[in-house]
């Protein structure tokens, strides 16, 4: 059923029989080391690309070229993330690994890929195809009942690939490359719109914590609006049971809008009766949200058009005097290095941070003029404005890429 589509002219070979794969050992935590050889984790490949400064994980040099010196990766190894992997972000997780990333161990969850015979394989072609909804399809069949990705060589040994001539395999990685590299190269092209207005927050301000522009400094309750609930979390307790939800009336607002800057997302409600009662903790257009548990210190600023409604337990709200402070500066301040060094040090609660009341009231707080605040916002809103058109053509190339890569596997790119 998965192959149904592909030309009468390709082969449908066993992945077993074109490529090598070998899944990493299970090395236990007692194992580890301070330095050594690096062992390649989950979450070293992100975004296709390996990034080993994510974890510090290491075996002794001893054990690495001794007990598990046939898992010690090479140079053109494709590797992937096999374990705990959303579905819909696989394609993601693949990588190729170069020289300046060695020496590096396999570790459970991962694995690497080699072309078994180059003259019938392009392992570039292998890697597209790992990418596609016709290997994540077979996936699922052989994994049943989860949302994740678990799978180790037993799957892949009952897995096929379709296979065109050498030629055309190369035809289809260059088209395919191309599209790719367009993408990063757009990707880049926003990152640098980001990067531009970190550097302009600290040429304008300077560093929040050292102030070296001598800026007036204020605590936080002194730049609010003067009214009740001007500055507040979510309502604890029975006020926010699940059972009080309705399918339409007044939202509630959580972390994950926050976290995605996306006020039409979520599907939660209370009724007018129980609005009534908690309008303190309801939200207006330009209020900052902050959220305080987990990925905490994430901010959004409430735009025209929301929905009505009011924050749960796990955000924050800060109505700032407009006279005083300008939204889009504070969210900025917040962001940057200096600050959210701060935060941390701040925070508590273990391996989860924590942020609350106490801890943002008692922090200090740059106050630069108004208007340059203002001057600093409309730069944003210049730049942000631009951000979107980029945005967009980002996602035409990735929906372009996505339909190449559909045309790939039919035979359609000759």
């Amino acid at each position: 059923m998965f192959f149904k589509n592909i030309p009468t002219n390709w082969r449908l070979e066993n992945i077993s029989d074109t490529v090598f794969f070998q899944e990493g050992p299970g090395v236990r935590k007692t194992q580890f080391t301070e330095n050594g050889v690096k062992l390649l984790n989950v979450g070293n490949i992100n975004s296709n690309k390996i990034k080993l400064s994510a974890t510090k994980i290491y075996i002794s040099e001893e054990e690495a070229y001794g007990r598990y010196k046939h898992f010690l990766v090479e140079d053109g190894d494709l590797l992937i993330a096999c374990s705990g992997i959303v579905v819909k972000t696989f394609h993601k997780k693949i990588s190729f690994i170069t020289k300046k990333d060695l020496p590096l161990c396999l570790n459970t969850s991962t694995m690497r890929f080699r072309t078994l015979d180059d003259k019938n394989l392009d392992i570039n072609f292998f890697k597209f195809f790992l990418m596609t909804n016709t290997f994540r399809h077979q996936l699922q069949r052989l994994i049943t009942g989860s949302a994740q990705l678990n799978f180790g060589p037993s799957h892949i040994k009952k897995m096929f690939i379709p296979l065109p001539s050498l030629p055309q395999q190369e035809k289809i990685v260059k088209v395919l490359d191309i599209s790719s590299q367009l993408i990063e190269k757009q990707k880049e092209l926003i990152t640098k719109y980001d990067l531009f207005l970190k550097s302009k927050f600290i040429e304008m301000f300077g560093d929040p914590i050292k102030n070296p522009m001598e800026w007036e400094v204020e605590k936080l309750i002194n730049l609010i609006k003067p009214y009740k609930g001007a500055m507040r979390t979510g309502p604890f307790g029975s006020s926010l049971k699940k059972e009080f939800y309705v399918k339409d009336g007044y939202k509630i607002y959580g972390q994950e809008q926050v976290i995605k800057n996306n006020f039409d997302h979520g599907d939660y409600y209370i009724g007018t009766e129980r609005y009534e009662t908690l309008k303190g903790y309801s939200i207006k257009e330009n209020d900052i949200l902050i959220s305080l548990v987990g990925t905490f210190g994430k901010i959004a600023i409430v735009p025209k058009s929301f929905e009505a409604g009011i924050i749960n337990p796990r955000l924050m709200k800060i109505s700032l005097d407009t006279s005083l402070y300008n939204s889009v500066f504070f969210k900025d301040l917040f962001y940057t290095e200096g600050f959210k060094a701060q935060l941390l040090n701040f925070s508590h609660g273990g391996t989860m941070g924590i942020l609350n009341l106490t801890i943002l009231k008692e922090l200090k707080y740059i106050k630069p003029p108004i208007e340059l605040q203002n001057k600093f916002a409309s730069i944003v809103k210049k730049t942000e404005t631009i951000k979107v058109k980029e945005t967009q053509k980002l996602e035409y190339l990735e929906t372009l890429h996505k339909s190449l890569m559909d045309k790939a596997f039919k035979g359609e790119i000759k």
